[in-house]
């Protein structure tokens, strides 16, 4: 009778050591985000924004267990706008980054999102997202959020958010704005389930029109 309790003992181990190595981040590993050459052509836009990140050295690295994935690569995405004005939105998880025309979805002004359902619940470490960076604009009011429901009305974790003044409805949040460039932008989740991510804005400093050129989800199924 000891027999299969040993047994059972010995399969349940491995797991536990595999959620130990998970959570320990000096163990976590470089995904190794491959960036888009630049393309910043014209005048930038001056950027007036009283949360703008100034500072001028790119963040380039993100780390995560060693096993994660990009898990939103060719996921179906929706959106608040399902007509988008340029570009169509199958494009913003299909792994081109380039800012160039062709490659980037315009939606309509005001606030909007987009969202990538990663089919069944994931552990999601970081979000990556590219907004139009062919010239220099910051993005206003932008949210990630992460859900288990498809409306976003129960069980939403807000992982990001520079809506300074909760002038989009989804809670004033204290992190930066930034100004567009080659290298996106890299959010950490730290860990947090869902099957679900959202990402919102609110127009940027160059006009009222949403921009999305990619997004990445880095996590574990």
């Amino acid at each position: 009778m000891k027999k299969p309790l040993i047994a059972a003992s010995a399969l349940i181990i491995p797991i536990l050591v595999a959620t130990a190595q998970d959570t320990d981040k000096s163990k976590w590993k470089d995904v190794g985000i491959e960036f888009p050459k630049p393309m910043f052509v014209g005048t930038p836009v001056a950027a007036k924004l009283p949360n703008l990140d100034k500072s001028k050295k790119p963040r380039l690295v993100l780390k995560a267990p060693a096993d994660v994935e990009n898990l939103a690569l060719d996921m179906e995405v929706t959106s608040s706008d399902p007509e988008p004005i340029i570009g169509d939105l199958e494009m913003i998880c299909d792994g081109d980054k380039d800012g160039a025309d062709g490659s980037y979805t315009e939606l309509g002004p005001g606030k909007q999102w987009v969202q990538v359902d990663l089919e069944e619940e994931a552990t999601i470490y970081g979000i990556v997202v590219w907004h139009f960076h062919k010239n220099a604009r910051a993005y206003i009011d932008v949210v990630a959020q992460i859900s288990n429901d498809p409306e976003f009305k129960t069980g939403v974790t807000n992982v990001f958010n520079n809506d300074h003044d909760n002038s989009s409805g989804t809670g004033a949040g204290k992190d930066l704005a930034w100004v567009e460039t080659n290298h996106g932008r890299i959010l950490d989740v730290d860990a947090k389930k869902g099957q679900y991510v959202r990402l919102l804005s609110n127009g940027n400093t160059a006009n009222e029109m949403n921009h999305y050129v990619e997004i990445e989800v880095y996590g574990t199924r």
